[in-house]
């Protein structure tokens, strides 16, 4: 009955129950999501009306509005870094040989104690050392039997002057021992080769060279099965090839733990500090990439560099990437090679959070198309979309935020990609000329 009694009144009459004829509207219910929303039609601009077809063509994904909570993210450049001593480990010769036999090739997967080659040993200072080694060991058994032999005729029989010094003798003996045996270990022999030797009574003539432990243990999260395994990155000698002492025999890298390296300005250091302290987890992505595997979340900042470059004001920031294994393939012969999905040199973007803001209307950055100073949104009514202008607050590559002045409501339907192509299109309607920058931020 109040909408028929509106029929007709003036203008004043009109604006005075008006309000009350959208309170009493409101209370219908909410199967309307624009119910109660006083769209301005002043504001609307165009409208385009796009076929099943037409929408796929065009990539059309849609957005529903929803008041979210938005953090303000600062983004830097950044790339992958090796861990300084930690991501490679140099094999080198602990003796001079010659190359017997190599075990590994390029790319392989090499797991601890594994061996990497064998060396046929000439380095003389090693076999001095054992020959020496042998020689007293010989001699303080002679000795050890005669003494025994002395001691078990009594007293009386051999003159105690004799018997103190067979074992002064021992003695010394046992000192030239251990002395031979210590030059063999710094020679580069373990315990177990030098008790070999001791055993055997015959010189330690060829050495395997074996991969090293882990500098520290990988702890692989719920989800991660990452074997902790080095990789031969470079293999710098070949079979039958002589080397001295301290010479590169391989390289290996252990990628199962990486770091981002971002670049930040002088400015930024107090945002990234508070950051820092409270631990918040930081973000990255890998650049020309968009597939759910380029994104990372969760991170955290390991440490900020203490000096700031004097040309570029610029210093860096180190944030720790647990890596994982893209591809794992063994061959026929059983060699096993592993590749990593991040790669040190691969170009990175870090988003660090420095500060939140509750309950804002957020929308893919896709949807919002800028022209001159106006920027709009494409809002579905119906089977048509209508061009709506909006306020900024903020953007960022992936997100911009809106102003809830009441251009948009919670629950509207607007184009989150697509929303270029319609510029485009009423553009081309409407008859007016193209802005080649629409849509596009600089």
């Amino acid at each position: 009955m109040a909408l028929v009694a509106i029929v007709g009144v003036g203008a004043l009459a009109r604006d005075k129950w008006l309000p009350l004829v959208r309170s009493a509207t409101d209370q219908v219910g909410e199967q309307d999501p624009h119910a109660g929303h006083d769209h301005e039609e002043s504001s609307v601009g165009g409208t385009i009306k796009l076929t099943e077809r037409g929408l796929k063509n065009i990539g059309f994904e849609p957005f529903v509005v929803e008041p979210t909570d938005y953090v303000r993210e600062l983004n830097l450049p950044a790339s992958v870094v090796e861990r300084p001593g930690r991501s490679q480990v140099h094999i080198t010769a602990p003796l001079t040989g010659i190359v017997q036999k190599v075990f590994i090739s390029p790319g392989e997967a090499v797991d601890t104690n594994q061996p990497l080659f064998q060396v046929r040993l000439t380095h003389e200072e090693l076999v001095a050392a054992q020959r020496e080694f042998l020689e007293t060991q010989a001699k303080l058994s002679v000795v050890q039997r005669e003494l025994a032999r002395l001691q078990e005729l009594g007293d009386g029989v051999v003159a105690g002057k004799r018997i103190l010094e067979q074992q002064y003798e021992q003695d010394r003996l046992q000192v030239t021992l251990d002395a031979a045996r210590q030059a063999m270990l710094l020679h580069g022999l373990n315990e177990e080769q030098v008790g070999e030797v001791q055993r055997s009574g015959r010189m330690f003539r060829e050495i395997t060279i074996r991969a090293p432990k882990h500098a520290d243990e990988h702890q692989p999260t719920e989800h991660e099965e990452t074997p902790h395994w080095f990789t031969v990155q470079s293999l710098g000698v070949a079979l039958g090839e002589h080397v001295d002492m301290g010479r590169e025999l391989a390289l290996l890298s252990d990628h199962c733990e990486l770091l981002i390296e971002a670049l930040a300005f002088e400015d930024d250091a107090a945002a990234i500090r508070r950051a820092a302290e409270s631990e918040l987890p930081v973000n990255a992505r890998q650049l020309d990439r968009e597939s759910e595997d380029s994104q990372l979340t969760g991170l955290r900042i390991q440490y900020v560099a203490g000096q700031i470059d004097p040309v570029s004001r610029a210093f860096k920031i180190y944030v720790q990437l647990p890596n994982r294994i893209a591809l794992d393939k063994t061959s026929p012969q059983g060699t096993r090679y592993l590749e990593w999905v991040f790669k040190p040199g691969q170009r990175m973007e870090l988003s660090i959070p420095i500060e939140s803001w509750q309950k804002q209307i957020v929308v893919p950055a896709t949807a919002v198309i800028d022209e001159g100073a106006e920027a709009y949104v494409y809002r579905e009514n119906g089977n048509q979309f209508q061009q709506v202008p909006v306020h900024v607050r903020y953007r960022d590559q992936r997100a911009v935020v809106l102003a809830n002045d009441g251009a948009v409501f919670k629950g509207d339907v607007i184009a989150g990609k697509g929303a270029y192509m319609m510029h485009l299109a009423i553009k081309n309607k409407s008859g007016g000329a193209i802005d080649p920058h629409a849509g596009h931020n600089h």
